[in-house]
């Protein structure tokens, strides 16, 4: 494999996919679109694949389309792009994204595709915060048929705590920005999901729904990591 990935103004990390089985994800906020296209083309001329770029603006995705084509693939709403088809699902399960309102969505997308191009089968909920009890209450079953929830809201952020006392997996909390002048951006939502009182509730940083969907992912594969990449990449990292 060749590791040189340095270009004027980036080191790309050209053997994470060897050491973490998932390439460098591209950030895009605070990079210009010249500057997310080259690594991008830097990471796809490496063979990497599927390559993801979050927090991108439409600028920056019409930067990737005209360099990618069909290979590229936008979703406005969650700021998110993919080059490349998602990995073909092979978790132990599925990971179920649930918001706790429609305003959640642009964070669950992230999520979303961010745990598809994984490898995984996601099933969405949107629209079933504490409110409104039943909403969540009549799609029990869904929750109940997952390896990983994902349960993302804002305003008081309650939606995390009664999931998790209605499943028996992991669930992994987002706090979303959406709320009203005391929810502070999604501090009072991240403190409500840290105190939780429900077992088995971790919970990411404000608005990060690729770190939840990541996390999501790798316990959706704990029992199917193939260690033979392992010699290789601790070799690269000597």
């Amino acid at each position: 494999m060749n590791l040189d990935g340095n270009i004027d103004f980036a080191d790309v990390d050209l053997s994470r996919l060897a050491r973490q089985g998932v390439p460098e994800v591209i950030y895009g906020a605070g990079k210009t679109a010249a500057q997310t296209v080259a690594i991008a083309g830097r990471l796809a001329g490496a063979g990497q694949s599927p390559i993801l770029a979050t927090r991108i603006d439409a600028g920056k995705a019409e930067a990737l389309a005209a360099e990618f084509g069909d290979a590229f693939e936008y979703y406005p709403d969650g700021m998110i792009g993919r080059i490349g088809k998602p990995r073909a699902p092979d978790g132990i399960g599925k990971i179920v994204v649930a918001t706790a309102g429609t305003s959640d969505i642009p964070v669950a997308r992230e999520a979303i595709v961010t745990a598809e191009a994984l490898g995984n089968e996601v099933v969405p909920i949107f629209d079933a915060g504490v409110a409104g009890l039943h909403r969540i209450l009549s799609r029990l079953d869904t929750l109940r048929s997952a390896a990983v929830v994902i349960a993302i809201a804002g305003m008081e952020g309650a939606l995390a705590s009664v999931v998790g006392g209605l499943v028996s997996c992991p669930v992994v909390a987002v706090p979303t920005s959406v709320g009203y002048g005391a929810s502070f951006g999604g501090v009072a939502a991240l403190l409500s999901m840290l105190n939780s009182c429900s077992a088995g509730v971790a919970t990411v940083n404000i608005d990060n729904g690729f770190g939840a969907a990541f996390l999501a992912s790798r316990i959706n594969h704990m029992g199917l990591r193939q260690p033979a990449a392992w010699p290789e990449a601790n070799q690269h990292a000597q």
